[in-house]
């Protein structure tokens, strides 16, 4: 392989890795829970995550409803902000009542 075709390949690589970590991921989700709205939901993150499947989850986030199911869900998060949606999403459909998955907050 010559310098050039290595250095694009390490580049390619490099963009790669670094795109999949700039998505939103159920971590992050798990810290915006535990931030944002566990105070306000007065309960955990497994609960909170278990009142859908993951099914529901998507359905709601492909619905673009995510604040209106937390809102419904916990009524008293007003801090709650639509640009949480895909992390809190990523979190609720990670941690799902049919996932199998129980999250540590």
């Amino acid at each position: 392989m010559t310098k050039f075709s290595k250095l694009a390949l390490t580049a390619l690589f490099a963009f790669a890795v670094m795109s999949t970590t700039a998505s939103a991921n159920a971590a992050k989700g798990q810290k915006l829970y535990s931030k944002k709205l566990k105070g306000a939901c007065g309960f955990t993150g497994a609960k909170f995550s278990a009142k859908h499947t993951q099914d529901e989850w998507t359905a709601i986030h492909k619905a673009g409803k995510m604040a209106e199911e937390i809102g419904k869900i916990c009524p008293k998060a007003t801090n709650y902000k639509a640009k949480y949606d895909n992390d809190i999403y990523d979190f609720a459909n990670e941690f799902a009542s049919d996932s199998g998955n129980v999250p540590s907050c």
